[in-house]
């Protein structure tokens, strides 16, 4: 019953213009970080460990901002999921979308970081491009059927369930020449993770942005999605790919994504995903941070 009044609302808000919306959202911020105390603690440990220098209020603030800018991606779904074609084409701008053009007929791996405005980003890159991705099943069955219906709004998307594994998005990556649309940097437990520094904190991180772009023989174009202020809208950019990735080491690969996150994170550090226990995977011996 819940579910299906929030997605009524959210429903309605659509029709509602950007900057309301981010009001609204701001606003939900606000109550939220004192509604869920649970993330508010994990993200507080986060930025304490990933900036240990910077003033104790300083880092306050930057929580609450987290919490204000997450609220708001969370709110302008209702535009992802139901707005116009047209209506997302003016609001969500797109810089690089050449450097993918240009590698017509090769393999290619948008790499996406977690930061809030991903699902902006790949709605609106599915008004250019037939891509592949991965989803995970969500507890609610409605809401896991919104979000595949938001994200394959637009021409003709391939979506691959975390069941049925990362190699059914590289074979449709290889045969069918999609883009894809790849997430590797949450923490998915120790298993085929390595311990690499992000922020100079150990981290539990997948190598399976070298790996597969050694096995594909694809170019890592890495791709993040700001959130501008206000009724801005928000700016996709993709960058040139990647010279000499993957290498012959692979732990200096993966900490070559660590360090490209970490710089889009310093760029705009209220939009990236501190909510997610990034460090939940201790090396043995170690003792938790949550």
């Amino acid at each position: 019953m819940i579910t299906r009044l929030a997605i009524g609302l959210l429903w309605l808000l659509h029709f509602l213009p950007l900057g309301a919306l981010a009001a609204f959202g701001n606003g939900l911020g606000r109550a939220l970080y004192w509604m869920i105390p649970e993330r508010r603690r994990v993200t507080r440990i986060n930025l304490e460990k990933c900036f240990p220098q910077m003033d104790p209020r300083a880092r306050e603030r930057l929580a609450r901002a987290h919490f204000r800018a997450f609220s708001r991606s969370v709110v302008e779904h209702a535009l992802l999921w139901w707005a116009p074609r047209e209506r997302i084409e003016r609001l969500i701008r797109v810089e690089g979308l050449e450097h993918v053009r240009a590698l017509r007929g090769t393999p290619v791996i948008l790499f996406v970081p977690h930061f809030i405005g991903l699902d902006a980003g790949a709605t609106r890159l599915t008004c250019e491009l037939d891509m592949v991705g991965i989803y995970a099943q969500q507890k609610d069955s409605r809401f896991s059927e919104l979000l595949l219906h938001g994200r394959g709004r637009f021409g003709n998307q391939r979506q691959v369930s975390r069941q049925e594994g990362v190699r059914a998005a590289i074979r449709a990556m290889m045969r069918e020449h999609r883009p894809f649309y790849y997430l590797p940097d949450q923490d998915y437990g120790a298993r085929d993770a390595l311990f690499v520094p992000f922020f100079g904190v150990p981290a539990a991180t997948v190598p399976g942005l070298s790996r597969i772009a050694r096995l594909a023989g694809a170019k890592v174009l890495p791709c993040v999605t700001r959130m501008l202020p206000g009724g801005a809208g928000y700016v996709v950019r993709i960058d040139a790919p990647w010279e000499n990735f993957p290498g012959d080491d692979l732990h200096a690969d993966t900490l070559r994504m660590n360090r490209y996150i970490e710089q889009a994170a310093l760029e705009m550090p209220e939009q990236h995903l501190w909510m997610h226990k990034r460090f939940k995977t201790r090396p043995a011996g170690e003792a938790r941070f949550y």
